[in-house]
C-alpha cells in the first residue's frame, strides 16, 4: 500500500470565513477557505503581509472562531464548541510557535514549558518539559530564565512547550522572524526533524520561500483566499 492510499485528513476546512468589526465597518479577513491537511503532511504557507496567512492558524488554533463555514480535526467539528472545550483541543492536539517567544519573564526555562501541562491536568508535567527540552537541545538551560537566554534558546524553548503534550498538529507562525539567519535555520531544522522523526503534522507561514519549498506542499494566500495549493513532486524510489 503507498502512502498517499494511507494517508488520513487530519484537518478540513469548507469555505472557512472570518470577518472581524472595525472602526469603519466589518473586514472581511478570509474569504472562503477550502483546505484539507493529511495527518503527517507538511504545507508551507506563503503570501504577502496582510493576505490571512497568520488569521488562518488563528482559526485552525481554535483562537479565533469562523464566522462563517467550518473547521474540523479528525472529524470532530469545531462548530458548537465552548471556550474550555476548544482550549482541550488544542491542549491536546496542537502546539504553536510563534514569531514572539511569548514566554513568561519570571519562570524558568522548565517552568515555562510545564505550565500549560500542568495547567491540562497532567501529572507528570516535569518530567514532560524536562524531555521536552532536551528534545530542542537545552539540557542545561532547564532552569535559566528567558532574560539569561539568547533569542535561539527562547525560541527552543517556545518549541519545547509546544512539543511537550505530544501535539498532532505544529503550527509554526513566521518561527525564524525574530532570529538571525544562522539561528533561524537551526530552529527550522529542529521544526523538520521533530516532524520526521515523529510524523507530527506542520503547518508553516513563512515568507521565506526556500522553507515554505521544504515542505511537501505550498499555499498561496492573497485577500484571505487561497490562490494557489501545489504539491512538492514525489522523489523517485
Amino acid at each position: 500500500m503507498n502512502e498517499e492510499s494511507m494517508s488520513t485528513t487530519l484537518l478540513a476546512l469548507e469555505r472557512a470565513e472570518l470577518t472581524l468589526n472595525s472602526d469603519a465597518g466589518p473586514v472581511d479577513i478570509l474569504r472562503g477557505i477550502d483546505l484539507a491537511v493529511d495527518a503527517g503532511e507538511t504545507l508551507g504557507i506563503v503570501g504577502p503581509s496582510g493576505s490571512g496567512k497568520t488569521s488562518l492558524l488563528m482559526i485552525i488554533a481554535g483562537l479565533e472562531r469562523v464566522t462563517g463555514g467550518s473547521i474540523a480535526m479528525d472529524g470532530i467539528s469545531y462548530d458548537g464548541m465552548n471556550e474550555d472545550a476548544l482550549a482541550r483541543l488544542r491542549g491536546e492536539n496542537i502546539g504553536i510557535v510563534f514569531q514572539d517567544f511569548h514566554l513568561i519573564p519570571n519562570m524558568t526555562a522548565l517552568e515555562n514549558v510545564a505550565l500549560p501541562l500542568e495547567l491540562a491536568g497532567i501529572d507528570d508535567a516535569f518530567d514532560r518539559a524536562r524531555a521536552a527540552l532536551d528534545e530542542v537541545g537545552l539540557q542545561h538551560r532547564h532552569v535559566h530564565y528567558p532574560g539569561q537566554l539568547s533569542g535561539g534558546e527562547q525560541q527552543r524553548v517556545a518549541l519545547a512547550r509546544a512539543l511537550g503534550p505530544a501535539p498532532k498538529l505544529i503550527l509554526a507562525d513566521e518561527p525564524t522572524g525574530n532570529l538571525d539567519g544562522e539561528t533561524g535555520d537551526r530552529i527550522m531544522e529542529l521544526i523538520f526533524d521533530v516532524h520526521a522523526r515523529k510524523g507530527t503534522t506542520l503547518i508553516l507561514v513563512t515568507h521565506e520561500e526556500r522553507l515554505a519549498a521544504r515542505c511537501g506542499r505550498r499555499v498561496v494566500m492573497a485577500d484571505g483566499r487561497i490562490t494557489r495549493d501545489e504539491r512538492a513532486p514525489l522523489a523517485a524510489d
